[in-house]
């Protein structure tokens, strides 16, 4: 099972059914996405997930319908009524979402409707899918009042809300109550952090050590070209003695490489005699 699909049967599971204001409005939320059909005489919702149509099964159920059949259409469930209280209701554009409980509904709703989300092994990506995006920016706005923050997406049939923060996609599991999916998804996240982080650090380490041998090579060449011509031993003792030095370190950083002089000289100072040592050996 998808990480989408545990996060759906878990919804799925949530007891507020005794609640018949919440029953609606979640309800209500289911049909305000892609999912469900709408004509004058007919209500459909169809979805691979069956923890989820039977939680639609019950939520008509608890408006007082038992009108309403379900069958396997290839792998989904469909779900079908006629009932003309339930179209109503389906239809109500003057409904009142009132409060927390209310809103956490809805969008619950709305996510078991046609929502979405990636498996955060592989990227933070979750979407719900609208008929209208009207319906969208109403969802986008309650979110906001939670400090929740959802882009809007406008597609040729469709509008999407969506997000690929993995913060934000967090705090919207918590929001709608799928308390098991957000402890799952943070230890992956956690995870997924930490090596992204690990891998970053230790490419940054790699192009630094490339540089430092690139470097390395190209003093090392100068070094062998001032031997050739018969200058070297012309050279100052402090450029004879960083020149050995990086022959017998070519690995070396300026700052390993300062730590062997005799004094010890800083950074800037093996640069200096490293760099006299290229010029001269251009001349």
């Amino acid at each position: 099972m998808s990480f989408s699909q545990d996060v759906k049967q878990e919804l799925s599971k949530i007891s507020n059914l005794a609640n018949k204001d919440l029953v609606k409005i979640e309800f209500v939320g289911y049909c305000k996405t892609n999912n469900v059909y709408l004509s004058d005489n007919m209500l459909r919702f169809s979805t691979e997930n069956e923890y989820n149509i039977n939680r639609f099964a019950k939520l008509l159920n608890n408006i007082e319908n038992h009108n309403y059949q379900i069958e396997m259409q290839g792998k989904n469930y469909v779900v079908t009524t006629k009932n003309k209280n339930i179209m109503k209701l389906a239809n109500d554009k003057d409904l009142k979402i009132d409060g927390e409980m209310e809103e956490k509904a809805y969008i619950r709703g709305c996510f078991l409707g046609s929502g979405s989300i990636n498996n955060p092994e592989n990227k933070y990506h979750i979407e719900v899918i609208f008929k209208q995006r009207q319906d969208a920016q109403n969802v986008i706005n309650m979110l906001q009042r939670y400090s929740i923050n959802f882009k809007i997406l406008e597609k040729e049939n469709s509008t999407s809300i969506y997000s690929k923060d993995g913060e934000e996609i967090s705090k919207f599991l918590a929001f709608i109550g799928a308390n098991n999916a957000v402890l799952k998804f943070e230890e992956i996240r956690v995870y997924r952090d930490m090596r992204n982080n690990v891998n970053r650090i230790v490419n940054c380490e790699t192009a630094n050590l490339s540089k430092t041998v690139t470097a390395a090579l190209k003093q090392i060449d100068a070094i062998n070209v001032i031997k050739a011509s018969g200058k070297f031993n012309a050279l100052s003792e402090s450029l004879k003695e960083i020149a050995e030095l990086r022959i017998k370190y070519p690995e070396a950083s300026l700052t390993e490489l300062g730590e062997k002089t005799n004094p010890k000289i800083g950074r800037s100072g093996v640069n200096h005699r490293l760099k006299a040592i290229m010029k001269l050996a251009e001349e």
